[in-house]
């Protein structure tokens, strides 16, 4: 197969991902919509069978906060939460049989699409690779498409990890509007590097960028649930009910937002150190107070910012969040902001 027709086909595969993560999205929503609600009078209508399966739910869901940084409820708490917890599948069935029709497996659904979704991107990756006979992020269409990339993938292992399908909706919806922004206005045919990129150093400076910004966005993404979530706790919301029914307490999003943070740091500060070496073999200084170099500084110091408040001042809740979200719009204008609206020798004014 020719680069034209590898080309073309990593076209293709771009078009079938937006699809199938479009359609990921929209069950992602339908579950947190009208997936498996929770039943406040479960327990006095069920009986002690239906006392047993809630109760064996709420044992589940303990462990999932705990596996997120949460701490496990004692066994009051758990027997508490049993009449709210969410409908178990033999629950669903009997709604099934009453009702005369399957349910839509929603939470199936939007797992078996993104996974899909994720296949389809990562073909589009390889074969725009196999195309240019380079590594596939030489410009900012191939760049925007990788780190959306590492976004679906980071948020998979959170969702393996942690269980939070909670928050596939939202990466979902940003994987879509990145790939829309790339192939809208970003797109670029196949073509070899610039002099500048063309160093082994591309494969490892820039995968750390990516790796990083696709994390920081799944951090992004929770830490923007979370604040939702406060919100409603806030304002005395009965638990069970709303869209974010069976979304985890704000505390356990807050803990999920500082774990995926954690993780992404040090692979940005990796990125940026690698970048002062490759910056050194290619324009004989480690700094040069380029505005690419200034602002993934800047990202960096409101990141180790949040990590030491969290970590000495013992900060967490909306301050944390705040700060948080500050550092992520901070990567997001040294991505788009930079690279548009200054000149250097990192950006594409």
């Amino acid at each position: 197969m020719g680069s034209a027709d590898l080309a073309n086909l990593s076209d293709k595969l771009m078009l079938t991902t937006v699809v199938l993560y479009i359609v990921a999205m929209v069950a992602y929503a339908a579950d947190l919509g009208f997936g498996r609600r929770r039943a406040a009078t479960a327990g006095t209508e069920e009986g002690t069978g239906a006392e047993s399966e809630a109760g064996a739910e709420a044992k589940e869901k303990a462990k999932v906060l705990v596996g997120a940084g949460g701490a496990a409820p004692a066994d009051g708490a758990a027997t508490a939460t049993a009449g709210t917890a969410d409908a178990d599948t033999g629950d669903e069935a009997g709604d099934e049989a009453a009702t005369g029709r399957r349910q839509v497996d929603w939470a199936r659904l939007a797992i078996t699409m993104n996974v899909l979704g994720w296949a389809a991107h990562l073909g589009t990756i390889l074969t725009r690779g196999l195309a240019a006979e380079r590594w596939p992020w030489g410009n900012m269409y191939e760049f925007l498409v990788a780190i959306a990339f590492a976004a679906v993938s980071a948020f998979l292992v959170v969702l393996w990890r942690f269980k939070a399908r909670f928050l596939g909706a939202f990466v979902s919806l940003a994987a879509v509007v990145a790939l829309g922004v790339a192939n809208i206005w970003l797109y670029s045919s196949v073509g070899p590097l610039v002099p500048a990129l063309n160093s082994y150093w591309i494969a490892i400076h820039v995968s750390a960028a990516i790796i990083a910004t696709g994390a920081f966005t799944v951090a992004g993404a929770s830490t923007i649930l979370y604040l939702i979530k406060a919100r409603q706790e806030a304002r005395g919301a009965v638990a069970g009910s709303g869209p974010l029914a069976h979304v985890p307490g704000a505390d356990v999003l807050d803990r999920l937002a500082l774990r995926v943070t954690m993780f992404a740091f040090p692979i940005w500060t990796a990125a940026i150190i690698m970048g002062a070496i490759w910056a050194d073999e290619a324009w004989g200084r480690y700094w040069g107070w380029d505005p690419k170099e200034i602002w993934s500084f800047i990202t960096w110091v409101v990141y180790a910012a949040y990590l030491h408040a969290r970590a000495t001042a013992g900060w967490k809740g909306r301050k944390a969040a705040i700060l948080s979200l500050v550092a992520f719009a901070a990567l997001m204008f040294n991505f788009f902001g930079v690279n548009y609206m200054f000149s250097g020798l990192h950006s594409y004014a």
